[in-house]
């Protein structure tokens, strides 16, 4: 019973200590991912979406990357679009940008295992887009793309709901954003938003990769090929990282600890980089595609995402391989898992503590005022009426 419960407790500390690595790095990138949701206009963009062609996968992209990185909220706001006449390669534009192109994940895949992950990141999923934006009419026929959209348009919603600002508003200067306290209860409320929704799926993502840290490395060349031709190992590696994902249920910026660890045991440059590209394919995710767009479509688009996910793994990885930036030294689990003390990491993590608390408390702040608003009330009530529950809070 004693081994059982150090054992619990040594990989709940990893856990633990891999977040105070990243905290206030996650913190600081859900800060200024609020910003960008708050104050970029968003209205003009989705009226846009509407057609094939480059223009409306391009705007798309930019929606997606001024989004939530929570997956469950992409999906969600990628319906809406789809609904309202995006085409099926919009919709996925926006969702891998969504996942993928977004502030928070970069910073933290940058402080967990270097900027070269970071920047493959950012061009994978670029290529991500361009892939499945060629692919797309290999995997979805007009036919199925409309049965999608007419199913779209009577399915039940699922549940997951993401703060969206009025659109009716007009532009504000960014000097006049900066001195209004409106504006930053805004930005506050987008905040405490995406807190409430990515809090499960960071937690389990550190948890997972806390007791996977435990594991000795046969478990991981029991996993990766070792003794192999180069060619044949980045096959397996980008085939099996996705699978992965799947598998660990986790997606958005809680799959990045797992692919810390990941890296740490020997999967290859690009095996990291399919795995985290791999958060829209999770068995969840899956099923919501299927209760979003019916079965033919959910198939395809799954099919689609995965075929996408692997081929743009390949391009970064034998492209960061021809110029030299794929790192030669991984680090170990103490490193990877590191640990407490005096310096700059304390200092910038109690900062971002004070910049969630002061964030926090603003939204409530502006939440309490609003409460007594007759409009806000109505508007509340509005909500409840079309989807049968309350707004979701932090």
């Amino acid at each position: 019973m004693g081994d059982v419960l150090d054992t619990l407790w040594e990989g709940i500390s990893n856990a633990l200590l891999m977040a105070w690595t990243v905290w206030w790095a996650l913190v600081l990138g859900l800060a200024i991912s609020a910003i960008v949701q708050a104050w970029v206009p968003r209205e003009r963009v989705q009226n846009a979406l509407g057609g094939s062609g480059a223009r409306p996968i391009a705007l798309a992209t930019a929606l997606g990357a001024a989004s939530s990185s929570c997956s469950y909220a992409a999906i969600a706001i990628a319906r809406s679009l789809f609904q309202k006449g995006a085409s099926a390669a919009s919709t996925l534009a926006f969702q891998f940008a969504s996942t993928n192109l977004v502030v928070e994940l970069g910073i933290v895949i940058w402080v967990l295992i270097g900027w070269q992950f970071t920047l493959a990141e950012l061009i994978g999923g670029i290529a991500l887009i361009a892939i499945m934006s060629t692919l797309v009419r290999m995997f979805i026929s007009p036919r199925i793309e409309d049965e999608a959209r007419a199913h779209a348009q009577v399915a039940a919603d699922a549940g997951h709901h993401h703060h969206d600002h009025d659109g009716s508003e007009q532009p504000v200067p960014l000097r006049a954003r900066l001195g209004s306290l409106q504006q930053w209860s805004r930005v506050a409320s987008s905040f405490r938003h995406d807190c409430s929704m990515l809090w499960k799926e960071l937690a389990a993502g550190f948890l997972i990769a806390g007791f996977i840290g435990l594991l000795g490395n046969d478990f991981f060349n029991a996993l990766f090929l070792r003794h192999a031709p180069a060619a044949l190992r980045l096959l397996e590696n980008v085939t099996v990282g996705p699978l992965i994902a799947a598998a660990s249920f986790v997606c958005s910026v809680g799959n990045v600890p797992i692919a810390a660890v990941l890296w740490s045991g020997g999967i290859g440059f690009g095996g990291v980089i399919a795995f985290i590209f791999a958060d829209l394919i999770v068995l969840p995710i899956v099923l919501l595609y299927r209760k979003y767009y019916g079965r033919a479509f959910a198939l395809r688009i799954t099919l689609l995402m995965l075929v996408t996910t692997i081929l743009a793994a390949l391009l970064v990885d034998l492209l960061f391989a021809g110029a030299g930036l794929i790192p030669s030294a991984r680090p170990n689990r103490g490193e990877l898992f590191g640990h407490i003390e005096v310096g700059y990491e304390l200092v910038l993590n109690a900062f971002a503590l004070l910049v969630l608390l002061t964030l926090l408390g603003l939204s409530r702040r502006a939440d309490a005022g609003a409460s007594a608003c007759p409009a806000h009330t109505s508007s509340r009530n509005s909500i409840e009426a079309q989807t049968g529950r309350k707004p979701s809070r932090a």
